[in-house]
């Protein structure tokens, strides 16, 4: 394949309407307390991928707590039969937890507790998180809905020591209502602002707080999004909208692309199914079982082994159905711009993609 290989590190997630202020300011709240280790981590995260090289343990463990969800968003697999008939949608079981975390502990910097489902269902996620970081996890994060985010909550989760919180939230008022039923954007609002309140009153930085959301829910008046959510949080992003629904044909992809995955991180299911990568929504390209296989050996595994080697060759991924199905290698195109309070970016959005919600 030569080294002209595209392999895209941060694809899909864009804070590009963020100040660069900000942006510096994120990463060293997240590295509080373990600066050098987290600067090598992040160079790891893009060099390791680019020259193809394993570290005798990923990165980046996620690990699926819930793969069930509470809401029932528009643009969401989870709501589709063919998820319903082939995923096993439970929550984690916490002996399976506390065997992947005895073995990482210490040895992989970063853990995410999200995947497809909705972490705060699972009824020890406080737990999960305590023992994560007595166990040496440096970095422990999810992605949520926030509907669990009550003040007494949010306090729980940080005496526990959770270091990152990724909040969906999809538009404002009416339009996010719309999306993110059957949740009322006030009191969405009023849970992030009454985070923000208790970090500053306690004089902390962490859990860090980002915003994300769905670029079709904002793009009448980002400003208005951004300027409401960025006096009360860490950092605010958005990405265009993937065909997560699996509706689209006339797909035009990347020339040369190779997944940067294969090379930073593992992904575990709440069953215990070791997935190729993050974007196997479907458990489709099982390679492991963490209830009788150690995360080293899911690593270093014939199965992934096999995928990285198919990456390697010219086109080699078209040989996989998740990948050719997934948003990493898309093309992308900028049709779009924008500004938000005078400063302008473009949107990078998918060659052919629909950007409406639920299309």
């Amino acid at each position: 394949m030569g080294k002209n290989r595209n392999i895209p590190i941060n694809k899909g997630n864009y804070s590009s309407f963020e100040t660069k202020e900000r942006e510096d300011r994120f990463e060293e709240y997240k590295s509080e307390g373990w600066k050098e280790q987290y600067a090598n981590y992040r160079m790891e995260w893009s060099s390791l991928p680019k020259e193809q090289k394993l570290r005798d343990y990923p990165l980046l463990v996620d690990v699926e707590l819930a793969s069930i969800c509470n809401l029932k968003c528009p643009m969401c697999y989870t709501i589709t039969e063919e998820f319903k008939e082939k995923v096993n949608a439970k929550i984690m079981n916490f002996n399976l937890f506390k065997k992947i975390i005895d073995e990482i502990g210490g040895k992989v910097p970063a853990l995410r507790l999200s995947l497809r489902g909705e972490s705060t269902l699972h009824p020890k996620l406080i737990e999960c998180i305590q023992y994560a970081k007595d166990k040496g996890m440096k970095e422990v994060s999810f992605l949520t809905n926030g509907s669990k985010l009550k003040p007494d909550y949010f306090k729980k989760l940080v005496d526990a020591g959770v270091d990152w919180l990724t909040i969906s939230v999809d538009g404002l008022d009416e339009e996010y209502e719309k999306i993110r039923k059957p949740l009322i954007f006030s009191e969405t609002l009023d849970k992030i602002r009454k985070m923000s309140e208790y970090k500053k009153e306690n004089n902390l930085h962490k859990p860090v707080i980002k915003i994300q959301s769905l670029w079709p829910s904002i793009k009448n008046d980002p400003e208005k999004f951004y300027n409401t959510f960025e006096p009360i949080t860490d950092l605010i992003a958005f990405n265009p909208l993937i065909d997560y629904l699996q509706k689209d044909s006339d797909i035009i992809y990347e020339d040369n692309f190779s997944c940067p995955q294969l090379y930073q991180r593992v992904i575990i299911g709440a069953d215990g199914s070791a997935m190729m990568c993050s974007n196997d929504e479907e458990n489709d390209h099982v390679i492991g079982n963490a209830n009788i296989e150690t995360i080293h050996e899911i690593w270093h595994g014939d199965a992934l082994n096999k995928v990285r080697k198919l990456h390697l060759e010219q086109d080699g991924y078209k040989n996989l159905d998740v990948c050719k199905r997934c948003y990493l290698p898309r093309a992308t195109e900028t049709k779009e711009s924008s500004s938000v309070n005078g400063r302008s970016f473009n949107i990078l959005n998918y060659v052919n993609r629909n950007q409406n919600v639920g299309k």
